[in-house]
């Protein structure tokens, strides 16, 4: 299990402040959806939580600064799914998902039977055993959106970090994605995705982080968060949101009018 914490938390990217004076802390066992508009500093934030980008303030793992972790170790408590990817080699499906032990590798060492047997877990929670001879860069875009989910399991790691995990998938295929990573928070994982879809965060999240211009709009339940009067403010749209169930469904009308 691990705790994630940010303390007044900032990213400047050439002149511009992407992130500002962000706190927040993540508990293991949850999934947090981190929901905004294009531009907002959602992925940036993900990204510094790994320190992937440079950041201002401290943020830790467990009481340990992210900054000064060796990759390794924060490999291994932290596994990450970014945006995006492009597949280059041809590889099988089952050489693409032991990328993800290359954490717990020593240079130049052989995948042991530990890490096989990490590898066939690994891709039966994502189901994609029947993948595994596969050619990855011939795979459909759910197909490889399922087995790099797979590589991202592959590291066993206590806290996952998924940056639009659903992009470019077909509804099924995102309810796929999100209840996978629904399952992992169930298993006591900390679980944090950057999300555009926010129904679906409704549905699936503990909870949301509305971010705006770089800052926390809102930190709250689907109920909490997911309101008319902050998705007009934020998004600048009008928007219904059904709350009779378990979960909110937003349902948008047009752009808020002046």
């Amino acid at each position: 299990m691990v705790m994630l914490i940010l303390e007044h938390v900032g990213v400047q990217l050439g002149r511009r402040s992407v992130v500002q004076g962000v706190d927040a802390a993540f508990a293991p066992g949850t999934l947090t959806g981190i929901v905004g508009p294009n531009g907002a500093g959602k992925s940036t934030l993900a990204r510094a939580m790994l320190a992937l980008v440079p950041a201002t303030g401290r943020i830790s793992i467990d009481g340990d600064a992210v900054a000064a972790m060796p990759r390794g170790d924060l490999a291994r408590r932290i596994a990450y799914l970014p945006q995006g990817q492009t597949l280059h080699w041809p590889l099988t499906v089952e050489r693409l998902v032991g990328l993800g032990r290359l954490p717990h590798l020593a240079p130049m060492s052989k995948i042991s039977d530990a890490d096989g047997a990490a590898i066939e877990r690994a891709m039966l929670r994502a189901d994609v055993q029947g993948l595994r001879t596969r050619i990855a860069t011939e795979l459909s875009g759910g197909e490889r959106a399922r087995v790099l989910f797979a590589r991202a399991l592959a590291v066993e790691a206590p806290g996952l970090i998924a940056d639009e995990p659903l992009a470019s998938l077909d509804p099924g295929h995102q309810i796929d994605v999100m209840e996978l990573m629904r399952a992992e928070a169930d298993a006591g994982a900390l679980v944090i995705a950057v999300l555009h879809d926010l129904t679906m965060a409704a549905r699936y999240c503990d909870r949301l982080l509305l971010i705006d211009d770089g800052r926390i709009v809102a930190d709250g339940t689907p109920h909490e968060v997911l309101t008319p009067d902050l998705l007009r403010t934020v998004y600048g749209i009008e928007a219904r949101v059904e709350s009779g169930g378990d979960w909110p469904t937003v349902t948008t009308f047009g752009r808020a009018r002046p």
